[in-house]
């Protein structure tokens, strides 16, 4: 089956940053050498990543990752990027908790060596289920494997949300909070609003998003729960698994953390799931329908941690209308790059947001 191009990401080039890290390096390690400077093949669609090795005697790894700010030239789909603040959750989650979080090493705030802030941390070997292909889609490890080594991974890693949500002190996460009033739940959805705006800013906006923005205030949840640390970009493309099995290695990606009620994690790793199967039906194969389901999910959570997921058709609906708005911003970076067009017809402007249907239909309150 082909496949469209993926979308570009960066205006950087992986060998002049090797270059000025190299520079930047020799100031910490004096005489050190990076070597074998690659891009992940999954390399995100917010912050870059760059893997290299350290050739030093007194190096505190070998294997590392770089994760850089976003190119602002590279319209990013975030407006800000806080490299410290990342840093400073991966320290915590690890001081706190028993995941497995890589272990990081240097913070640069300094724009000058890189062109942007960032952060060194210690690499882990593994694999890491695809996006592109997604791993619903037949020719991938995780697709390829049976029923029971889908169940170890999928009980393993709703452990890890069950672990950090118990695990991490609460009040620990508070300075994640949104700035703004309200409840941490309310906080959470008006920077969502924001993001928004600054998306749609000078463009045309998405009737759909709006109706969905509507559609949780129909929906608000009349408890909103104790507010704990929450991962953000919770799903399994986000851990390092085991290269000859199915338990996490490393928990990626925390950009996106916050203070937050259990279930934004919970809708978040449902509908991320359903996103990629839908997309994998919608193209003609069956996907992995027996895997993540919601009921399995929120069941399995409830066991592990004593807490019954509530609210989850506002949390589902939350998680598919922010993937929404990255869509929307991702697709008006292609415009920006020539590799699409946007519609000339403003009521054309859903269908940007590639799970547009689904998202209607949650909408609608006929999805599940």
């Amino acid at each position: 089956m082909a496949t469209a191009p993926r979308p570009r990401t960066s205006t950087r080039e992986p060998e002049e940053l090797g270059r000025r890290l190299a520079a930047w390096l020799d100031g910490r390690l004096p005489g050190a050498k990076v070597a074998n400077t690659s891009v992940p093949g999954s390399n995100g669609m917010s912050s870059e990543t760059l893997l290299f090795d350290i050739e030093h005697p007194d190096a505190p790894v070998r294997g590392c990752a770089l994760r850089l700010a976003a190119d602002p030239a590279a319209y990013t789909v975030f407006p800000t990027y806080d490299m410290p603040r990342q840093h400073r959750v991966m320290s915590l989650v690890a001081e706190h908790t028993d995941l497995p979080v890589p272990r990081v090493l240097w913070l640069e705030e300094d724009p000058a060596p890189l062109g942007a802030p960032f952060f060194v941390m210690a690499r882990v070997e593994g694999r890491v289920p695809p996006d592109v292909m997604p791993y619903t889609y037949e020719g991938n490890w995780l697709h390829a494997a049976d029923d029971t080594q889908r169940a170890r991974l999928q009980e393993a890693s709703i452990s890890l949300l069950a672990r950090l949500h118990d695990q991490f002190p609460a009040e620990e996460a508070r300075f994640l909070l949104p700035p703004g009033s309200g409840s941490p739940l309310r906080r959470h959805v008006d920077a969502s609003r924001a993001h928004y705006a600054w998306v749609v800013e000078g463009l045309a906006p998405s009737p759909l998003l709006e109706r969905a923005f509507a559609r949780l205030e129909e929906l608000w949840p009349a408890e909103e729960g104790t507010a704990v640390l929450n991962w953000g970009d919770a799903r399994i493309g986000n851990v390092v698994y085991r290269p000859d099995g199915f338990e996490p290695v490393a928990v990626l990606d925390w950009e996106m953390a916050a203070c937050a009620p259990r279930e934004v994690d919970l809708g978040w790793t449902v509908y991320l799931h359903r996103f990629f199967q839908d997309l994998t039906v919608g193209f003609g194969q069956s996907g992995l329908p027996d895997f993540l389901r919601r009921e399995d999910v929120e069941r399995r959570y409830a066991e592990l941690t004593g807490h019954t997921p509530r609210d989850m058709e506002f949390h589902t609906l939350y998680a598919a209308l922010r993937h929404g708005i990255l869509m929307l911003r991702i697709a008006y970076r292609q415009a920006h790059f020539g590799e699409v067009e946007i519609p000339a017809d403003p009521d054309a402007v859903d269908g940007l947001i590639l799970h547009h249907a689904s998202l209607a239909a949650m909408v609608r309150g006929s999805y599940w």
